[in-house]
């Protein structure tokens, strides 16, 4: 995942209606007006938070006759899920030395 993308997606997660918003389409693809119906924020509100999840490849929307659904695309979530590995991988790794050298250190 490019850099720019990544941090698109981490600036859609970092506002809490989002998390709501996408553990709510995680179970199913939902319209904006019945989400609303769930959730303490105007179909407005939504849609606008609903447009920064779909710029960022975070949902995906359908239409169904004349309504139009929404629902999780998992792949940006599993792009950042592996990046967020790697770096804790290298800096465990990092850790693991940096204690291997202050033990050899203190053995001295």
């Amino acid at each position: 995942m490019p850099a720019e993308a990544a941090v698109e997606v981490l600036a859609a997660l970092a506002e809490p209606m989002r998390w709501r918003l996408l553990a709510l389409l995680s179970a199913e693809a939902q319209s904006a007006s019945a989400l609303s119906r769930t959730l303490p924020v105007s179909r407005t509100a939504v849609q606008k938070h609903l447009a920064v999840l779909e710029r960022s490849d975070l949902v995906r929307r359908t239409r169904v006759g004349r309504e139009i659904r929404y629902a999780v695309h998992t792949e940006p979530l599993t792009s950042i899920g592996r990046w967020m590995a790697e770096v804790a991988a290298v800096w465990d790794t990092r850790l693991a030395a940096l204690k291997r050298l202050a033990e050899d250190v203190g053995d001295r």
